[in-house]
C-alpha cells in the first residue's frame, strides 16, 4: 500500500479489508486466482489520479477510484500470483465522504472493496451490473467492518 498523499490513512484496516474481499471473492465463486495473489494500493490527491485516468480510461477529469487488472484475466489458470492494481484518490474520496455522510476512512473502505471487485471481475456498466456489484459490495463490507484500526501515515 502506497499513500502518494499528506492525508493520514489507515494502511492496516484497508490491508485487512482488501484481504477480506479478496477471501470472499474466492469463496464465492471458486476463482482459479490464488488465495495468495497480491494486490498494489496506491492512493493520490485528484491531480494524480486524473493523470492516470487521462491516460488509460481516456477520460480528462479527476475519478474516486481505478483499477487495473493484469492479464489474462481473473478467472484464468493462467493468472499470476499478482491480481493488479487499485488507485484510490483521497481527495474524491473525502468529498464524497462528506456528501455522504460518513467518515473519510469508511470512503476509503468502500473505493477500496470497489476497485478489488473490478479486479476480480465485477462489472459496473449497466444499471443490473451496478446494482449486483454494489449489493456484492455491501456484503463484503459488512464483513470487513470489525477490523481493527490501527494508522499509518504517509509515505515519505
Amino acid at each position: 500500500m502506497v499513500n502518494r498523499q499528506k492525508r493520514r490513512v489507515n494502511c492496516r484496516r484497508l490491508a485487512r479489508v482488501a484481504r477480506s474481499v479478496l477471501a470472499a471473492e474466492l469463496e464465492r465463486d471458486g476463482a482459479n486466482w490464488s488465495s495468495e495473489a497480491e494486490l498494489t494500493v496506491a492512493i493520490g490527491d485528484d491531480a494524480w489520479i486524473q493523470e492516470l485516468n487521462r491516460e488509460y480510461a481516456k477520460k480528462d477529469m479527476p475519478t474516486d477510484v481505478l483499477a487495473f487488472p493484469q492479464e489474462p484475466g481473473p478467472h484464468t489458470k493462467e493468472r499470476g500470483l499478482l491480481l493488479g492494481d487499485v488507485a484510490i484518490s483521497a481527495e474524491t474520496a473525502a468529498r464524497q465522504a462528506e456528501e455522504l455522510g460518513h467518515e473519510f476512512e469508511e470512503e476509503i473502505a468502500i473505493l477500496l472493496v470497489h476497485g478489488i471487485l473490478h479486479l476480480t471481475g465485477w462489472r459496473d456498466d449497466t444499471p443490473a451490473q451496478r446494482k449486483r456489484m454494489m449489493g456484492r459490495m455491501r456484503e463484503v463490507l459488512a464483513g470487513a467492518r470489525a477490523r481493527a484500526r490501527l494508522r499509518c501515515g504517509p509515505a515519505r
